[in-house]
């Protein structure tokens, strides 16, 4: 599956303006995925955004509009999601999501 390159451009753009520790960008599962002392935070599949926000905050990011469910398996896993694009269309909004994984990513010992 091709994924958006314009999106990738955007996401690493932003990224790199949060300046997180230890960033690795890792093509993966079909995509791109961004990574932080060794744990994604979040990635590009197709044209959806890959939020990693944990199992404490993955039913309230659900009920926020433009997600769903992170299912590439027939298994879906509880602590990621996928936002659509709709979720994503002003910088602020992809910045936040990015800011959302960054943050959770950092809560964990690195790898």
């Amino acid at each position: 599956m091709a994924y958006d390159e314009i999106l990738i451009r955007r996401a690493r753009n932003l990224i790199k303006e949060l300046n997180p520790p230890e960033l690795v960008e890792k093509k993966m599962f079909g995509g791109v995925g961004f990574l932080v002392r060794g744990n994604m935070a979040c990635g590009v599949h197709g044209d959806d955004l890959i939020v990693r926000v944990g199992t404490d905050r993955y039913q309230q990011s659900l009920e926020k509009p433009f997600t769903k469910v992170f299912d590439m398996t027939g298994r879906p896993m509880r602590g990621w999601i996928m936002v659509t694009p709709k979720g994503f269309a002003s910088d602020d909004d992809l910045q936040s999501w990015i800011k959302e994984g960054l943050d959770f990513s950092l809560s964990l010992p690195a790898k």
